[in-house]
C-alpha cells in the first residue's frame, strides 16, 4: 500500500468537499466519518471480506459494534446476526478439460484463454458430449412476445448466447428476465442441458484478462434446496469474446457479425453449430457458514412504528485473489465497503441528529452478494421481522463518488412513487436523477434490491454516473476497467468527500420521507416488478 498517495488523494478530497460544504451548509455529512468506516472494512487486515472468511467476520464484528455504539436495537436471529448456510463450489481444472468437436476432430479449449468453466451448476456425473446451438440472447420475454428459443429444438443441447437483451426489451424487463434464474428456467424447460456464455465485448465490465485470473475462485449457493435455482444445469462455460469465432466456424455465421448486432442491441440469429463440446468439469463441494447483520431504529408513531424502511448494503468481497502487480487482496473499497460505511454513519448520524420517525428503520447488512446476491435473498424470504412490514427498500452498493455529484443512474426511478421521491430529492441538490443508460448490462438485477422487489417490496437503487460520451463517462469506464473487483479498488484511490455527503444527504432524505408518509410506497401501474406485490414468495 501507498501511504504517500492515500495523504495526497485525501488531501485533495478534503479541499474539495470542504469547499462544498461551504455551499451546501445543509448537509448533515462532510464525507470524512463514512470515510473512516471504509478504510476500516477495505483495510488489508481484512483479507477483502470473502464470505465465510476470518476477514468477512472482522468486518461484520465491527459493522455491530458500530450499530450498537450508534443506539440500534438488535434485529437478527442472535443478537445482531442472521446466520446463513451455504454449499461451496470449487472447480479442480487440473481434471477437467473441454473441446470442441468438428468434422470428427477435436479441438482443445486452453482453460483461462479461451474459456472458462462455471462452478453455479448442478453438475455431471460424466463427461458431456453435446451439440451447441446459437440461441442468440437467450431471453424470453412473454410480455413482449419475444422469445429466442421459438421453432428451436434444445433438447439434450448446450444453448450458445450473447449476454445482454435486444433495444426492444425495456431495461427492467431485460435484466429480468436475464438473471441466472429467469435465463435457466426458460431454457431447462426447453431442454437446454447446459450454456455457453460469450460477454458482450460492447458492455464487459471488466476486460477478459481479469475475468479469467480469478476463474478458480469458489462459487456459492444457499444450502437449503428451496433456493436451488440451478436444478438441471450439467455443465456452464464463460467464453473469451476475442476467441468465440471458433465456435462459429462452419456454421454460416461469424462473430464479428454477432458482435456488431449485440453493439446496436439488434435483433440476433438463432442457428446450429457445426461444432458440440465435449467436457468434464469436477467440482468440489464444501459447506459453510455466514451471517447477515440486521439491526432497528423503532419509530415514534404507535401504528406505523410496525412498519420497516429498509437500509441495505452488501459487506462480503471477493476476499484473495491471483495477484495484480503483486497485490493479492480485493479490498472491496467501493465494492462494497462504500454502502456498509454509508449504513454505519447513517446510524451515527441518527443518534447524534435524532429525527422523529414515524415508521422503524430497519438497518440490513447481508453477505454473499458476490455470490449471486445470496444474503439478501435469504432474507428477503425468511425476514427477522414480519415479511409484510417491510414497506420499501433503500439498497446502496458502490455508489461510487469519484466525481463532482452530477448524474445519479437510479434504477427503479419508474417502478414506484419512491423513484419520484428521489428525483426531486436529488434535484434539490443540483443532481439529476436518470434511468439506467446502459440497459445491457443487467444492473438491475446485480444488487440486493433485486430480491427485495421479488417479494413485492418496492425498491431503489442510485448510484453516480455520467451522461454517455462524456469526459467524466470515461471516468466512469475506466474505474471498472481498472479498479472493479480488482487489488486497487482499495483506499488509496481518490475519492470526492463532497460527493459521498450529497448522497448520503439524498439517501438520508429519501429515508426520512418515506418513513413519515401517510401512506406505503406503491408500485406505478404500468410496473412490470407490479406483480410481485401480491404474487408472494417467489
Amino acid at each position: 500500500m501507498h501511504r504517500t498517495s492515500l495523504l495526497i488523494t485525501l488531501g485533495c478530497a478534503l479541499a474539495v468537499g470542504t469547499q462544498a460544504q461551504q455551499q451546501a451548509p445543509n448537509l448533515h455529512f462532510d464525507g470524512n466519518s463514512w470515510w473512516v468506516h471504509v478504510k476500516v472494512l477495505a483495510d488489508d487486515n481484512m483479507e477483502g471480506r470473502e464470505t465465510g472468511s476470518e476477514g468477512l467476520r472482522k468486518a461484520e464484528a465491527y459493522a455491530a459494534d458500530q450499530l450498537g455504539k450508534a443506539g440500534l436495537l438488535p434485529a437478527g436471529t442472535k443478537g445482531f446476526y442472521q446466520p446463513v448456510k451455504f454449499v461451496r463450489r470449487l472447480i479442480d481444472e487440473k481434471n477437467s478439460s473441454a473441446a470442441l468437436i468438428g468434422d470428427g476432430k477435436a479441438e482443445p479449449l486452453i482453460l483461462g484463454e479461451d474459456a472458462y468453466f462455471g462452478t453455479r451448476v448442478e453438475g455431471s456425473d460424466g463427461e458431456i458430449n453435446a451439440p451447441l446451438i446459437f440461441v442468440g440472447n437467450g431471453l424470453k420475454v412473454p410480455e413482449k412476445n419475444y422469445d429466442d428459443l421459438a421453432g428451436l429444438d434444445l433438447r439434450g443441447k448446450i444453448a450458445v448466447y450473447l449476454a445482454g437483451s435486444p433495444a426492444e426489451i425495456p431495461g427492467a424487463l431485460a435484466a429480468h428476465f436475464g438473471s441466472l434464474a429467469e435465463r435457466w428456467k426458460t431454457l431447462r424447460a426447453a431442454g437446454v442441458i447446459g450454456t455457453i456464455i460469450i460477454p458482450n465485448p460492447a458492455s464487459m465490465d471488466i476486460p477478459w484478462s481479469r475475468m479469467s485470473l480469478n476463474r478458480a475462485h469458489p462459487s456459492m449457493d444457499l444450502a437449503d434446496p428451496e433456493f436451488n435455482e440451478i436444478s438441471g444445469l450439467q455443465i456452464s462455460l464463460t467464453f473469451n469474446p476475442a476467441n468465440a469465432e471458433k465456435l462459429f466456424a462452419g456454421s454460416g455465421h461469424t462473430f464479428a457479425e454477432i458482435a456488431a448486432l449485440g453493439k446496436d442491441r439488434k435483433a440476433l440469429p438463432h442457428f446450429p453449430l457445426a461444432v458440440s463440446l465435449k467436457a468434464r468439469a469436477v467440482i468440489q463441494k464444501t459447506q459453510l457458514e455466514s451471517a447477515n447483520l440486521v439491526a432497528k431504529l423503532p419509530g415514534t408513531d404507535p401504528v406505523l412504528k410496525a412498519e420497516y424502511v429498509v437500509l441495505s448494503a452488501h459487506i462480503d468481497h471477493i476476499g484473495i485473489g491471483e495477484p495484480i502487480n503483486g497485490d493479492r487482496i480485493y479490498n472491496g473499497a467501493m465494492d462494497d465497503g462504500s454502502g456498509t460505511a454509508l449504513l454505519l454513519d447513517m446510524a451515527e448520524n441518527l443518534k447524534a441528529h435524532p429525527e422523529k420517525l414515524r415508521r422503524s428503520i430497519l438497518f440490513v447488512i447481508v453477505t454473499a452478494e458476490e455470490k449471486g446476491l445470496l444474503g439478501s435473498k435469504y432474507f428477503a424470504a425468511y425476514p427477522t421481522v414480519d415479511a409484510k412490514s417491510m414497506v420499501a427498500d433503500i439498497n446502496t452498493d458502490m455508489f461510487l463518488p469519484i466525481l463532482p455529484p452530477k448524474v445519479l443512474r437510479t434504477q427503479g426511478l419508474a417502478d414506484s412513487d419512491i423513484g419520484d421521491r428521489a428525483a426531486a430529492i436529488a434535484q434539490t441538490f443540483g443532481v439529476r436523477a436518470i434511468p439506467d443508460p446502459e440497459p445491457q448490462r443487467n444492473l438491475f438485477v446485480r444488487s440486493d434490491q433485486y430480491n427485495f422487489i421479488r417479494h413485492g417490496i418496492p425498491s431503489i437503487i442510485m448510484d453516480y454516473t455520467a451522461d454517455l460520451g462524456t469526459p467524466e463517462a470515461k471516468v466512469f469506464k475506466d474505474w471498472l476497467t481498472q479498479r472493479y473487483h480488482a487489488p486497487s479498488d482499495d483506499i488509496n484511490q481518490p475519492v470526492d468527500l463532497h460527493a459521498a455527503a450529497v448522497y448520503e444527504e439524498i439517501i438520508r432524505q429519501l429515508m426520512i420521507q418515506v418513513a413519515n408518509a401517510d401512506a406505503r410506497p406503491a408500485w406505478k401501474p404500468e410496473s412490470f416488478f407490479r406483480r410481485y406485490a401480491t404474487a408472494g414468495k417467489n
